[in-house]
């Protein structure tokens, strides 16, 4: 993705933080236990935090969060689902945060949009010794029929290359490190995949779906015309056409270890 198409996409979300906030998942608490499993301390800052999916998954785990997000938006959802949470406006490259001050970073769907040339060597900076960086994404399980199905009907844009496990796997190996020849900050990667899921029903999923970055950028016409092809796909499958079923998911976790 080109420098200009990255930044529409992800300067795109705060049109739809209230939908975003409305239907978009949660984490795997398993999923973020192992992401925080070999960090020094409590403390973890959650960057690009959004509307707080993360944020909240952190604190019911016993993490000591800080959350950080660029856009106004969605730090109003994030403010107003989590009152009590510490959450500041700012940016992975431009972290609102002194040295060494938190033991772990973690992203939630966020880790792709950072500039690693300049966000990793700020990330490094407020990680304390041994540190932990973890990108963490909630991908749909393609290994089902009907979500492969679902994959197919609603393009790349509805479900793109991060969202599925496969996709995921290829699109995030490299996503620590600097795309220009900046000195890399952190170790190797270490990978897994923890099973999650959501309850929807065909019109909640047809909403999460349309909180893409992919979908928000879309003209409109092409937007609702795809929107309108999974709603007929999700009509026409026994899994979906009535009530509400569990969208099945894994919550995919990278990790590396500050250098």
């Amino acid at each position: 993705m080109e420098e200009d198409e990255r930044l529409s996409h992800r300067s795109s979300f705060g049109t739809a933080a209230a939908a975003y906030a409305e239907h978009r998942p949660d984490y795997a608490r398993t999923a973020v236990r192992w992401a925080l499993e070999p960090a020094p301390g409590p403390r973890v800052l959650d960057l690009g935090a959004g509307t707080g999916k993360l944020t909240a998954t952190l604190i019911a785990v016993g993490a000591d969060v800080t959350a950080v997000e660029p856009d106004p938006a969605m730090l109003t959802e994030l403010r107003r689902a989590l009152p009590a949470a510490r959450a500041l406006p700012g940016s992975a490259e431009a972290i609102p945060l002194p040295d060494a001050s938190v033991d772990a970073v973690l992203a939630g769907n966020a880790l792709h949009w950072f500039d690693m040339a300049v966000a990793g060597p700020e990330i490094a900076r407020v990680l304390a010794p041994g540190g932990i960086l973890a990108g963490l994404w909630n991908v749909m399980d393609d290994r089902i029929d009907w979500v492969a199905g679902l994959a197919r009907v609603g393009g790349c844009a509805a479900i793109g290359p991060r969202d599925t496990p496969t996709g995921w796997r290829a699109e995030t190996a490299d996503a620590h490190l600097p795309e220009t020849g900046v000195a890399a900050r952190f170790g190797s990667p270490e990978r897994a995949e923890f099973p999650h899921g959501q309850r929807r029903t065909a019109d909640s999923l047809v909403a999460t779906i349309a909180t893409r970055a992919g979908m928000l950028v879309m003209p409109e016409r092409e937007r609702e015309a795809t929107l309108g092809r999974i709603r007929a796909y999700l009509a026409s499958r026994p899994e979906t056409a009535d009530g509400e079923f569990t969208l099945p998911m894994l919550t995919a976790v990278l990790r590396v270890r500050r250098l």
